[in-house]
Parts: C-alpha cells; structure tokens; sequence
C-alpha cells in the first residue's frame, strides 16, 4: 500500500521555487528561506505567482509527486504531469470504458450513489451529535429525502436521468447546509452555493476545500496509471479534470463539507481570515489559507477504517484506494466499482 506523505502549501505570493540537490529551496527576494527534502513530500500546491523552476517542476514529474500551481486566493490553475505511469493497457479499456455509455452509466451511478449516501450521513451526524441545537424536522425530511434517491440512482441507466437525481440531491443537501453550521451566524451564513467567484465565507471555504480534493484526486489516478481527463459522469472537456471530478464527487460530503463545518463550528477560522471585495466575492486572506491548510493537512493524518477493504488508513489515503479500486474494476479484477461510502 502506497504511504501517505506530507504535502507542502507554499501560500505568499512571493516565494520561488527552485531545486538544490534533493531538496526543494523556497526563494523569497533572491535568498533561500527555507528548504524541504523531495522524498517526504508527496504533493506541493503553489499559490505563489513566482513560480517555480523547470528543475523542479521536471524532478517532481520523474518522481510522481503531484505539483498544482493556484492563483494566491486558491483558484486551481495547472498541475505538473510527467510520463504517464502503469500499463497502456489500462488506459485504452477507460478509453472504451468512457466511449460506453452502458459502461459510463454503471460506474457513474455508483459514484452517484456514493455521494447521496455520504451526504446523507452527514446529515444524520448532525442530528446526531448536535440534535438539540438544530432544526431535527428539516434535516430528518432532505434526509429521508436522499434516502429516496439511492434506489433511482443505483437503478437509474441513463446519463442524463443520474445527472437529474445528483442535481435534485444536491439541491435539497444545500438547503440544509445552513442548519449544520453552528458556530457565528453573522460571518458563516450560508444561503446557496455560489462558485465563481464565491460570495461568502462558507462558499469561499468550500471552494478551496473542492479545488484542493480535485487536485489529489487527479494525482491518485494518474498515480495508479488512469487518465484523470477521461470520465464517465462529467463529459469531455480541454483543459478539465474530468475523472477526479467523477471521483470527488463520492468524497465531496465526507472529506470536503464536513472539513468545511468542522473548521467553523471548532472555530478554526474567523471573520478577519476572509477579505470582502469590491465585486462581492469573499477570499480567503493569507492568514485564513494558512489556517485552513493546517488543518486540512491534519485532517488527511487522521485514520478511519475504509469501509470496502476493512482496513485503516489515513484519510488522504482515501482518493487513491479508491482510483485503485476503480482500476482493478477496469481491469476486470472487481465486479463492480465499490464508492466509499462514509457512516
């Protein structure tokens, strides 16, 4: 089994990349700051408009760690990729796979119903440990509501029908988001999802949450030998990560909301992390990326027993069992593809 190693944040906009040896430097204004060793490092995301060097960026790609490059406020804006790794043979079964629509509807609806499943069980953690404090009688109907859903879902044998019933779960799973957060109201008011850019500080938190999980989701299946730009729920499009969407989508209740609402009801984010802008859109400020990368860097250490191999692992471990499993399903070696289904 593949060891979960760190991940390094490089968050001020200032700082260059570079490479001595086996060693990443941080460069501020031409001199050295700090220096990381390349073997712990299993991920780097760069928020820095600096940039980094061809060495580096080469050195990462020979020795598979995942280098994603964000605008300073978060925004995903490229990974670095090298030599596709595992068999050929694997990618041209996802390519058929993909070509299917048979096969794109029995893989999507597991995905699907992964995320119903998990967003509904983050739900029923809510009445559970906080019953008292929230609205039980709307919580307990959208739950009862996904619970509806995951029949249609795991039935459903058309594209456009599955995208239907995620779009309806989503909706009703949003409707209630606010419910679920219990700490300051007055900054952490959330009132619908809004993206590009986000309006307020939930949307801002759940934005880097989703663009931080896309990109390890992308380096888990490039890591086990998949196309992260091939799916099978989200279509085709240049540029876009199409696969670690479709993989994130089962992950997006569990790993990313829930992260999101731990952060705000623990208060480990306050009002002055966020900057409000002139257009209305909310970003984190330096401080609240340095917060929240912490803490999500602590999260990923946390383990769990995963629920299809019985085993522990750490939760940054989760987004590349579960390309590994998507794999061994393409190859024929699983039946069918098991989502991660959260409880």
């Amino acid at each position: 089994m593949k060891q979960l190693l760190n991940t390094l944040y490089i968050l001020s906009e200032d700082l260059y990349l570079s490479l001595d040896g086996e060693n990443i430097v941080v460069n501020r204004a031409g001199k050295a700051v700090n220096r990381y060793p390349l073997h712990t490092l299993q991920n780097i995301v760069s928020c820095s408009y600096a940039g980094a060097s061809p060495a580096l960026m080469g050195a990462c790609a020979e020795r598979q760690i995942g280098f994603a490059f964000c605008t300073p406020r978060g925004k995903f804006l490229a990974r670095v990729c090298g030599e596709s790794s595992g068999n050929v043979l694997l990618r041209r079964i996802q390519y058929r796979a993909a070509d299917d629509p048979i096969q794109c509807c029995r893989i999507s609806r597991l995905m699907i119903f992964g995320k119903l499943y998990n967003a509904r069980w983050s739900i029923e953690r809510t009445r559970r440990d906080h019953g008292l404090r929230v609205d039980d009688k709307r919580l307990a109907n959208v739950s009862k509501q996904l619970a509806g859903l995951l029949p249609q879902a795991k039935d459903a044998a058309d594209p456009e029908r599955l995208r239907g019933l995620e779009g309806v779960g989503a909706s009703a799973y949003f409707s209630i988001f606010n419910e679920m957060i219990l700490g300051d109201k007055e900054t952490f008011s959330f009132n619908g999802r809004s993206r590009r850019p986000p309006l307020d500080a939930v949307n801002a938190l759940l934005s880097f949450t989703y663009s931080l999980l896309a990109h390890e989701c992308a380096s888990a299946l490039e890591s086990v030998g998949l196309d992260s730009y091939v799916g099978f729920l989200h279509r085709d499009r240049p540029g876009r990560s199409s696969l670690a969407l479709d993989l994130m989508e089962e992950l997006r209740p569990c790993m990313a909301d829930r992260f999101v609402l731990t952060l705000i009801n623990n208060r480990k984010v306050k009002a002055d992390d966020f900057q409000h802008m002139e257009s209305g859109a909310v970003l984190l400020t330096e401080n609240g990326r340095r917060a929240f990368t912490k803490n999500w860097h602590e999260k990923r250490k946390e383990t769990l027993t995963h629920p299809y191999l019985g085993e522990k692992l750490a939760w940054g471990m989760v987004p590349y069992v579960q390309a590994l499993l998507l794999a061994r399903y393409l190859r024929g070696d699983l039946d069918d593809y098991p989502p991660f289904l959260w409880k």
